[in-house]
């Protein structure tokens, strides 16, 4: 393999992108003759652009408030030292990878959703819900249970077994995090639920509760030496359980 260096390989990501995303218009246009556009389609929808630009502008409020708190919650992090900042940065890629598949399962929610919110078929959308929120909670707890077991030998895969201090903070971080994936599953359904329902400003409030909760708390009281950096850890699952519980009441009272 060629040593390209971080630009060699970010080019390399955008052509590969570029190269995919020409062979599916390619496969598409070839296989799906609904999808080949005529002159006829060439008319701009007025009405149907501003929804787009709504959803659009909402989605990347919430995308930026989600990279800010994060930003913020990194900055944090780094003021109790390097083994610290090492011991999280090995726990977040194991959560990425732990919660990835309740992400996606949101995603696929919300297109469910929105295509029988449009057909105003209300009875599958409330069955939708129930058998989302029994998979995710089963899913997640699964996932919480392997990672609390697992956590030592899952840092070994990014950690030098010889670094004992970061891999004990680690496994604390996995341990207090980690155990509570259902709360982050549940608040991915509910992002899923308020984009497919054509709410998409509810998935910006809980993502600012979720985040805001979670800055507030940690700026709070890890300073102070009785919590420490733990309070950072416990403050994310706090954060999930807070939107997690307005998202459900939003959608027991108002939606459902």
């Amino acid at each position: 393999p060629l040593d390209m260096g971080v630009a060699g390989a970010a080019w390399a990501t955008t052509l590969s992108q570029g190269v995919s995303a020409v062979c599916i218009t390619v496969y598409g246009f070839w296989k799906t003759p609904l999808l080949r556009v005529a002159r006829r389609h060439m008319a701009l929808d007025w009405k149907r652009m501003g929804g787009i630009v709504q959803y659009s502008l909402l989605t990347c409020v919430q995308q930026s408030v989600m990279n800010f708190g994060i930003l913020m919650i990194q900055g944090l992090v780094n003021t109790f030292g390097t083994a610290v900042m090492a011991a999280f940065a090995a726990a977040v890629k194991i959560d990425a990878f732990a919660y990835r598949p309740v992400q996606d399962f949101g995603d696929a929610f919300s297109t469910f959703l929105s295509q029988n919110y449009g057909a105003a078929r209300p009875d599958r959308i409330r069955g939708g819900v129930r058998s989302a929120v029994r998979t995710a909670v089963i899913f997640s707890l699964v996932i919480s249970a392997a990672v609390v077991i697992f956590a030592r030998p899952l840092l070994y895969l990014f950690i030098d077994p010889a670094e004992t201090e970061i891999i004990a903070i680690g496994v604390q971080y996995l341990h207090i995090e980690g155990a509570c994936y259902v709360g982050i599953g549940c608040l991915f359904l509910l992002y899923g639920l308020y984009r497919g329902i054509a709410r998409p400003a509810m998935s910006v409030v809980l993502t600012v509760l979720s985040l805001g909760t979670r800055v507030a708390l940690s700026y709070a009281l890890a300073p102070l030496p009785a919590f420490g950096v733990v309070a950072i850890w416990w403050s994310i699952p706090i954060g999930w359980a807070l939107a997690d519980a307005v998202g459900f009441l939003y959608y027991w009272f108002k939606v459902r």
